[in-house]
Formats: structure tokens, sequence, C-alpha cells
């Protein structure tokens, strides 16, 4: 590890900047992970999107579908692409803590950067609070690597502010993915933003969040590799020219994006947000593949629908580089 635990807060602040995405797992038609194409994609989002850092396997990355093995597979590819390349934070999320414990140390011995572990399920529990708080602080307390916490709705409930600021002071407790109402981070940033970085999945608020709360990551989404291509980096560009203080110019880049964000929205299917996904993956040139269950596949209309916006959606791409998918 590249810090001791008590540095773990001022290497977070000092690393964790910039876009970070959130990785789709390839599979093949067989249904086992596509190495190579897995490695592709991450040299392309970290060397041609200039994506900052990566999270691995997580709910975009299709975590609750594989296997341990296959999950550490995918740490130990993405620390050998993202090596000098890009940051690393590793999904060690699982309702069973002897698994949360085998990938967080795993991911330790292997020199990530991060890991992250998202709120579980709780059964008959009506106050959360102390049950969370004394999850977390297990996991600090038996952990040196940095790490993210992650509240969202899947989990049944959402962590509070106040909660999320409590489990803040934990030493090694760096930052958190937090999948909530805007008000909701807002006040977490404000009671605690000085001890945890505070993010949120949403690319559509994150010029407001840079601007108008001072966030210093986007943490993470499929965005930044959905929305940009090698010679279509908009929200590479918008970011950065926030971060230079150039706010009105940023706005107009992000604002430019607009088609492109619809035409995602509007063709996602309620129930197969990664099937869309690793479709659109296909169309830009990427390695996306099918799905596995219990996640559905998309019908050949869905296909034709999403097609259909992505071809009109503005996003530039590479003369014979990014070939729409049939």
């Amino acid at each position: 590890m590249k810090y001791r635990k008590n540095e773990a807060k001022e290497f977070a602040r000092a690393h964790l900047r910039g876009i970070w995405s959130a990785a789709s797992t390839p599979f093949r038609s067989d249904m086992s992970v596509d190495e190579t194409g897995f490695a592709n994609n991450l040299r392309h989002w970290t060397q041609d999107l200039g994506i900052d850092g990566v999270f691995f396997t997580g709910k975009q990355g299709e975590f609750f579908s594989m296997s341990v093995a296959e999950r550490k597979r995918t740490f130990d590819i993405g620390m050998d692409v993202c090596k000098g390349n890009a940051g690393t934070m590793m999904s060690c999320s699982d309702q069973n803590l002897d698994v949360v414990m085998d990938l967080a140390r795993y991911s330790e011995s292997i020199g990530a950067d991060y890991v992250i572990v998202h709120a579980p399920i709780l059964h008959f529990v009506t106050d959360v609070n102390e049950t969370l708080y004394q999850y977390y602080k297990y996991l600090s307390d038996n952990l040196n690597i940095a790490m993210a916490i992650w509240s969202h709705p899947d989990s049944g409930y959402l962590m509070s502010p106040e909660l999320c600021a409590r489990i803040a002071d934990l030493p090694n407790v760096v930052a958190i993915k937090y999948s909530v109402p805007r008000e909701m981070y807002t006040k977490l940033t404000r009671l605690a933003g000085d001890k945890i970085i505070v993010s949120n999945p949403s690319e559509e608020h994150w010029f407001e969040n840079m601007t108008e709360l001072g966030w210093q990551v986007y943490l993470c989404a499929s965005f930044p590799y959905l929305m940009q291509t090698k010679v279509d980096r908009r929200v590479r560009e918008y970011t950065d020219l926030v971060f230079a203080g150039k706010v009105e110019e940023a706005r107009k880049v992000r604002d430019s994006l607009e088609p492109v964000r619809h035409a995602l929205k509007v063709t996602r299917p309620a129930d197969k947000p990664q099937a869309q996904q690793k479709y659109w993956q296909d169309l830009l040139g990427q390695v996306g593949g099918p799905v596995r269950r219990p996640m559905l596949q998309l019908t050949n209309a869905e296909k034709k629908e999403i097609k259909a916006a992505f071809q009109s959606c503005g996003l530039r791409q590479a003369n014979g580089t990014m070939q729409a998918a049939e």
C-alpha cells in the first residue's frame, strides 16, 4: 500500500480526484468473463478517455452474479492495466462479512488504492444506525486500506447524513458514494465534508456539485465511458474547465452533451440497466457483451431503439475505430 492507515484520509484527499468510472464486466456468449475485452476496455477508458480511476466489480459490474474468484481476477486485471495510468477502487460488497473481508484483504495484498463496501441489506432491523456504525467500525478496525462507504436504495433504506458523518470519524473511512437525493448529500457535505469526500453517481448534477458544493471527485458510474469517445471527451473537458475556474466555458460544454444524456435516458428499459449500457458499449466499439442472470437481455426491438438513439445523439467518433454494432 502507498500509505499507512493513519494517512488514509490525507492520501485520499490528495489522490481521489477527477473522474472515476464504475466498470462493467464483459461476458462471452458462454457467460465466462471476457478477460481480454475487459483489459482492452480499461486501456481505452484510462488512456483514450482520460478517466482518472476505476471502480471494479460493483453493481454496474454485476458482482452479484460473480464468484469470489472471478471478482479477484477482475481486481488483478485492473491492477495490471491501471498501474501508473489510473487509480483503483475495489468493490468488496457482499451480504456475507467473510466475503467482504476476504476481498478487502486481497485488495490490500495487491496494492489497490481503495476499497468500497456498500451498506448491507438488513433483516428485521428498524433502527439501522447502530448496526451500520458497528458494521463499518468492524471493517475499519480490521483493515488498513482506505475505504469508501456506499448508501443506495437497493439496501432497503438510506443512511442518514448524521450517521454518515459519525462513520466519517473512523480513521480509514475516506469517501462515500452517496446514491441519495441531492438534499441529503448536500447536507452531508456541509456536516462532514472536511472528514469524508462526498460524491454521487449522477452525471447530470456533477457540474453543479463541483461548482456549488466544491466536490473533487465524480465517483462513479458508467457515464464517463458511455458519453465519450477518443475524439469526443466532453465530460473530461468540462470537468477540467471547472477545476481551472472557467465555469461558464465549462457550462457550455456540459450543456452540449444533453442529446447524449437524453438518448441514454429514454432508451434504458426500466429493468435492464446493465444490458442497455453494455449494448451502448458495443455500439461504441468497446466490449459489452451479454448480462448474466438474474439480469435480463435486451430484445431486438430494444436494441433497434437504442441504436437509432445512439446514431443520432451527436457523439463524435474516430473514423474506422468506433463501428456501430449490428
